[in-house]
C-alpha cells in the first residue's frame, strides 16, 4: 500500500479522536461548563450533525480542487476548530468549535476515501479503505483513552491541543506523501446528482445510519455506565476503553478482508450479534464481567462494520466523491441520532441502561433494511463481486 494510505488513516485517527474525546472527558466538561452529562453527550450529537449537513456542502465546493489541496485545506480548518475548543470559556463557544472541526472532518472523510480509491485502484479498495478507516478504530483504542488520560492529568484543554498537534503533523506528512492528484474533468452538477436517484443507494445509506446509530446510542454513555452502574473506578475506565478499541481493530481487520466477497452476510451477522450484546449489557450492566464481555462484542461488531458499509456504498456510487461524502454524512447522522436518542433514554425510567436498550432497538431497524438484500442472496445467488 502507498504510504499516503497510512497517512490518510492517521488523519482519520486525529479526526476520530476529536469526535469521541468528549465522551471520555464527560465528567470534566460537565463540571467546567456546569452542564449535565446529557448536555456533554449532545456535543457528540452536534459534531455528528454538522458532519452530516456541512460535509457534503463543503465537498461540493472542493470538487474542482486537486485531492491534495483539498485535504491540506481541510486539515488547516480542523486545527483552527480544535484550538478554538481548547480555549473555550463557555459551552456555547465549545459548540461553535465542534461545528468547525466537524464540517472539516466530514469533508476530509469523503475526499480521503476517494483519494484512497484513486491511489490503489478498485480491486484493492476494500483492503485500502479498511486501513484508512482503521484510523476510526485506533482513534478509539489509542486516541480516546489517551485523550482521557491527558485530560485527567493535565486538564481537558491540553487534551484538545494535543489532538490539534497530531492533525498538524498529518498535514505536514501529506505534503510529502501524497501525490498531486489533480481534480478529474469537471462534470455538470446534474450529472453529479444523477446517481442519487438510485433507491439502492438510499437503502445503503439507511443501513449505515442505523448500524452506527445503534452503536453510538450506547457508546456515547459508556463512561458513566461503567462507573455508576457497573462499579468500575474512574482510573480503570481508560483501560476498558483500550479493550474496546482493540476489539474494534480486530473487527475492522476481519471485516476489511471479507467485505468484497460477503458484504451482506457480514453486515447481517454483525448486527445480530451487536443487538444481542446491547440487550445483555442493558440487562446485566451491574455485572462487571458482563460489562467487559459486552464491551468487547460491541467493539467487534459496531463501528468495525465500516469497511463493509463504505465498500458497499462506493461500489454502487462508482467512487463518486460526493456520494462518498454523503455516505459519510449518513454515518455521522447515525452518530447524531444514536447519541441524541440515547440521551433521551436517560430520562425514560431506565436510567443509564436506557441508551443500551435504544441501541438494541436501532440495531433491529438496521437489520430490517438488510432483509431485501438478504432474501435476494437466498433466491438468486449472484457473483460475489456484485453482492453489494
Amino acid at each position: 500500500m502507498p504510504l499516503a494510505v497510512y497517512v490518510l488513516g492517521l488523519g482519520i485517527f486525529a479526526l476520530t479522536t476529536s469526535e469521541y474525546m468528549v465522551s471520555g472527558l464527560m465528567p470534566a466538561l460537565s463540571a467546567e461548563f456546569e452542564v449535565s452529562f446529557a448536555a456533554v453527550g449532545y456535543l457528540v450529537t452536534v459534531y455528528a450533525g454538522a458532519m452530516a449537513v456541512g460535509g457534503p456542502l463543503l465537498t461540493v465546493a472542493l470538487l474542482k480542487m486537486s485531492r491534495k489541496t483539498a485535504l491540506l485545506g481541510l486539515v488547516a480548518v480542523f486545527v483552527v476548530g480544535q484550538v478554538l475548543g481548547a480555549v473555550a470559556q463557555g459551552y456555547g463557544t465549545m459548540v461553535v468549535a465542534r461545528l468547525v472541526t466537524a464540517v472539516a472532518a466530514a469533508a476530509f472523510f469523503g475526499v480521503a476515501l476517494t483519494a484512497c480509491a484513486e491511489l490503489v485502484g478498485g480491486e484493492k479498495f476494500a483492503r485500502a479503505s479498511s486501513l484508512v478507516l482503521g484510523g476510526l478504530m485506533f482513534g478509539t483504542v489509542l486516541g480516546l483513552p489517551a485523550a482521557t488520560l491527558i485530560g485527567e492529568r493535565f486538564g481537558w484543554r491540553v487534551s484538545f491541543l494535543v489532538v490539534a498537534g497530531v492533525a498538524l503533523a498529518v498535514g505536514l506528512l501529506l505534503v510529502k506523501a501524497l501525490p498531486a492528484m489533480p481534480a478529474p474533468p469537471p462534470m455538470p452538477m446534474a450529472g453529479q446528482l444523477a446517481i442519487f436517484r438510485s433507491g439502492k443507494l438510499w437503502a445503503i445509506y439507511a443501513t449505515s445510519l442505523l448500524l452506527i446509530g445503534a452503536t453510538f446510542a450506547g457508546f456515547t454513555y459508556f463512561v458513566p455506565i461503567l462507573t455508576e452502574v457497573s462499579g468500575f473506578s474512574a482510573g480503570v475506565v481508560p483501560v476498558l476503553l483500550v479493550v474496546y478499541g482493540v476489539a474494534t481493530i480486530v473487527g475492522n481487520n476481519v471485516v476489511g478482508r471479507l467485505a468484497d466477497r460477503f458484504t451482506i452476510q457480514v453486515l447481517v451477522v454483525g448486527l445480530v450479534v451487536a443487538v444481542a450484546a446491547m440487550a445483555l449489557f442493558a440487562l446485566f450492566a451491574q455485572s462487571a464481567v458482563v460489562a467487559v464481555l459486552a464491551l468487547v462484542v460491541i467493539g467487534l461488531t459496531g463501528v468495525s462494520m465500516n469497511p463493509a458499509l463504505v465498500t458497499r456504498g462506493a461500489r454502487v456510487g462508482q467512487n463518486n466523491m460526493l456520494v462518498n461524502s454523503v455516505h459519510t454524512a449518513c454515518i455521522m447522522l447515525g452518530v447524531m441520532v444514536g447519541s441524541w436518542i440515547g440521551g433521551l433514554g436517560l430520562n425514560w425510567g431506565t436510567g443509564l441502561r436506557g441508551p443500551l436498550w435504544i441501541g438494541a432497538a436501532l440495531g433491529v431497524l438496521g437489520l430490517l433494511t438488510l432483509v431485501p438484500d438478504a432474501l435476494a442472496l437466498r433466491r438468486r445467488p449472484a457473483p460475489v463481486a456484485d453482492q453489494a
